[in-house]
């Protein structure tokens, strides 16, 4: 490649200049093509024809590693067929630090195994599909308040920092981009937060560091959209692509990157070798998922556009200009996908309570019944703009099946709650009042009725957006149920003898107000399901299928529970925000093991239809303790390019070129503008010579001795009761030593959580039946981080506990090791 031509693949083009949400140049000399990056994480945003998954929560809701794989398969395959290089998911980051947070619904659960898990198994789906998944978001973004600049009227200039210790940041935050590196991510979106001051695309220690160096990243960073805030400070930190282009979204036409990235490269401002890493590792990814194979990726060029409907449109959207050209061909690539969705968001629905066993309901008794349906969240056609009420999902209305902002998609196809009960119990006289203002109309039916179906729900996004409804600015207010959803329980409770409540919800909702009035018999959660909503849930009401998910986030009795440190930081604590994460490890289930707070329900908790029973648990040693992890193995060295500096007229703009207005070129204005700026100084401590490798490195996601499994715990599983079902048997660990103030071989340990979560299987069981079950630990799973020898390291005194439960708090035993 040219040296422009490097320029071109590092750097967007400018928003909606191309069809996709972000998008580069083209190669055109090596035949590398431009990339199309879109969202999000549960479908294709802005495209038609698509499948509407079902959310991150959900799918960490089902505890199920075959499909969060095969979600990410299926998700790949439409991408694909859509002409999308590069996915911008799975997102890992929030993990959940506060349950207030706006975008905890795009990942998969408030603790790092979980989320690690989950996140590992939609990139091996995706990338096995053959396009590159996005991990996001690199790091530390909790929130959605003064998450990035220009957004929040009381901080406009200066986004947060996220301040954390090294031990945290590498135990909780770190650890599911590990999981994601070690599956082989080709793309990692540093995020608009800064972390410990610095902002998080322009962080040398975060990108150069924990990332590339420790974890062995070897595919491309890309910025968030209008993260970036430095030029070539960012590119010796370690962003290699910056997105979409502009500085902030209302400066059009200002750009870090093109052509300022040209001119940095040949004053030698920035190393042509750097330039070379930031092409070499987004060639590498798109070679890697074999997208130059026509066969593996036929779609050359998007047959979709992010900001027309209509077929045609001017070629450079964002500038009005460009020949009419088609944009949209309308293909329809969701095939037999509903199926997956639809399994996805069933296994995804959490029953915490059931008395007198009111579940699974009788179709044959309700014939002769009267059925009550209450509720805005239950779904109705009839409301105009069904079901795509605002852009991006920008509001509550109506049945909730995603979150909102960039991680949402259009709706093309919905199957409302209220319409899938219609359609199984046809002959079954039903009321359905989808209003939630018309309490004293919803009393006076609900004393008419048998049974009574209550719809409620919490909904929550990305910063962007307000909700016109709640007020909402991505962030929730609260983390009670939305638009009088308390009130309505407690209506239908007081007038119907056999409440049923299903909930939709981005995450933990506080259910003090009515969870123990007699009257409500049956709670299910049913999470964030995607366009089959109703049809996944029928099957679990009816009994068709038992319900599977736990839930991956812990459910507090009130909202001081959770801790100080689990509010929002709503009011501008300085010039530049500062949140500083105290808490360090105990955030959700740890935080209530290690106080002894009593939840509502518990991490991990899930009733099902039948019971379950583990016994005869053994632990089978493989390797022998040590402390330390065997030093990594020596790496390959980098690729070193056979390349020189172009003559300076040669990255000028050719005679007679028309340009396109806010597009940005690789190209400068003139020789001149090479050396005017002169040179720029290195930042602070940037040297050339290579650092000594992290004794925690080695390989894809840390060193490969990290990996080793380091023992077996064996048991027997039973299915105890007369249906069949699916249990979730999850591993906890307790270090020993490790609680509190106490000091292991002189390194002061902070806050250690009771237990931490380090392994689960779902596994399915008929009537009676059992099976032999072994889950692995590995030298990861039992090392904490030494903040001095800056490694993993195992205690050697004492002894580690492990448990085989249920949930975080139901246990069927516990061994040592």
């Amino acid at each position: 490649m040219t040296l422009l031509e490097k320029v071109n693949i590092t750097s967007g083009i400018g928003w909606e200049q191309g069809l996709c949400v972000g998008n580069t140049a083209p190669a055109v000399h090596v035949n590398f093509p431009a990339l199309c990056l879109q969202d999000g994480p549960l479908g294709i945003r802005f495209a038609d024809n698509a499948t509407a998954f079902p959310a991150g929560i959900t799918v960490g809701a089902t505890w199920n590693r075959e499909l969060m794989r095969k979600r990410g398969e299926l998700h790949a395959l439409e991408a694909k067929a859509k002409g999308v290089n590069v996915l911008l998911g799975p997102s890992m980051g929030p993990i959940g630090r506060t349950p207030l947070g706006g975008r905890n619904w795009e990942g998969f659960g408030s603790d790092p195994y979980l989320q690690g898990v989950a996140a590992a198994e939609t990139i091996k789906g995706i990338q096995g599909a053959g396009v590159i998944a996005t991990a996001k978001h690199f790091i530390l973004n909790e929130q959605e308040h003064f998450r990035q600049i220009m957004e929040w009227e009381k901080s406009r200039d200066e986004a947060l920092s996220s301040n954390v210790d090294d031990r945290t940041i590498h135990e909780l935050y770190l650890w599911p981009f590990a999981d994601a590196v070690r599956a082989g991510v080709g793309a990692v979106m540093c995020s608009y937060n800064r972390v410990n001051q610095t902002y998080a695309c322009g962080n040398s220690d975060i990108l150069n560091g924990l990332l590339k160096s420790e974890l062995g990243f070897q595919g491309f960073v890309m910025s968030d959209w209008f993260a970036q805030r430095t030029g070539f400070h960012s590119v010796l930190s370690g962003l290699d692509m910056d997105m979409p282009g502009e500085v902030t979204i209302f400066e059009r036409g200002q750009t870090l990157f093109a052509s300022n990235l040209t001119t940095s490269v040949m004053n030698s401002s920035i190393p042509l070798e750097r330039l070379d890493d930031m092409a070499t590792r987004i060639v590498a990814s798109w070679y890697q998922m074999g997208q130059d194979d026509p066969k593996n990726f036929p779609v050359r060029e998007p047959n979709f556009s992010s900001w027309s409907r209509e077929r045609t449109d001017v070629q450079f959207h964002g500038a009005s200009e460009g020949p009419e050209v088609v944009v949209n061909q309308y293909v329809d690539v969701r095939e037999d996908h509903d199926i997956v969705a639809r399994q996805v968001a069933a296994e995804g629905v959490v029953l915490v309570k059931n008395i007198d066993a009111i579940l699974p309901l009788s179709r044959s008794s309700l014939k002769k019944a009267k059925l009550g349906i209450y509720g805005e969240d239950a779904g109705d056609e009839n409301q105009p703009g069904f079901p795509n009420f605002c852009t991006d999902r920008g509001c509550n209305r109506g049945s909730l099946a995603m979150g909102w902002g960039s991680g949402a998609v259009e709706l093309e196809t919905f199957s409302s709650p209220q319409s899938a009960i219609h359609k199984e119990l046809p002959n079954t006289k039903i009321t359905a009042i989808t209003d939630n203002t018309r309490l004293e109309d919803i009393s006076k039916s609900a004393e008419e009725q048998d049974i009574c179906i209550v719809f409620i729900n919490s909904a929550a996004g990305e910063g962007f957006i307000t909700d016109p409804v709640t007020g909402a600015q991505g962030d929730r207010i609260h983390l009670y149920p939305q638009k009088n959803g308390d009130e309505l329980v407690k209506t239908v409770a007081e007038s119907c003898e056999a409440a049923i409540v299903i909930l939709h919800t981005v995450g933990p909702v506080i259910l003090d107000r009515w969870i123990s009035h007699p009257s409500v018999k049956a709670l299910l959660i049913a999470h964030l399901p995607g366009q089959e909503s109703g049809s996944s849930l029928t099957p679990l009401l009816f009994g068709d299928i038992s319900p599977s998910g736990k839930l991956p986030y812990t459910i507090a009795k009130q909202p001081a529970d959770y801790g100080k440190a689990a509010a929002i930081l709503e009011e501008p604590n300085a010039i530049v925000p500062q949140q500083t994460f105290e808490e360090g490890l105990l955030i959700d289930y740890r935080h209530f093991d290690y106080y002894n707070i009593t939840p509502q329900y518990e991490f991990g908790f899930g009733l099902s239809y039948t019971t379950f029973n583990v016994k005869n648990i053994n632990i089978i040693p493989v390797l022998e303790k040590s402390e330390f992890p065997p030093p990594p193995p020596a790496l390959l060295p980098a690729p070193k390019l056979n390349s020189t500096l172009p003559k300076p007229e040669e990255v000028v703009f050719p005679k007679g070129w028309r340009k396109i207005r806010n597009y940005f070129y690789p190209y400068v204005n003139s020789v001149d503008d090479i050396n005017s700026p002169t040179p720029l100084d290195p930042p602070k401590g940037y040297t050339t010579k290579p650092h000594p490798p992290s004794p925690a490195g080695g390989g894809e996601g840390g060193n490969p001795s990290l990996w080793d499994v380091m023992l077996e715990v064996e048991f027997t599983l039973s299915n105890t009761g007369d249906r069949p079902g699916k249990e979730v048997v999850q591993l906890y660990v307790e270090f020993p030593a490790l609680d509190g103030e106490e000091e292991v071989r002189g390194n002061t340990i902070g806050k250690t959580p009771k237990r931490v979560l380090r392994g689960f299987e779902k596994i399915a069981l008929g009537p009676g039946e059992q099976t032999t079950v072994k889950l692995p630990l590995m030298r990861r799973d039992l090392s904490y981080w030494d903040v001095e020898a800056q490694n993993w390291r195992m205690a050697l005194e004492g002894k580690y506990r492990v448990g085989v439960g249920a949930s975080s708090r139901k246990f069927w035993g516990w061994v040592e090791y």
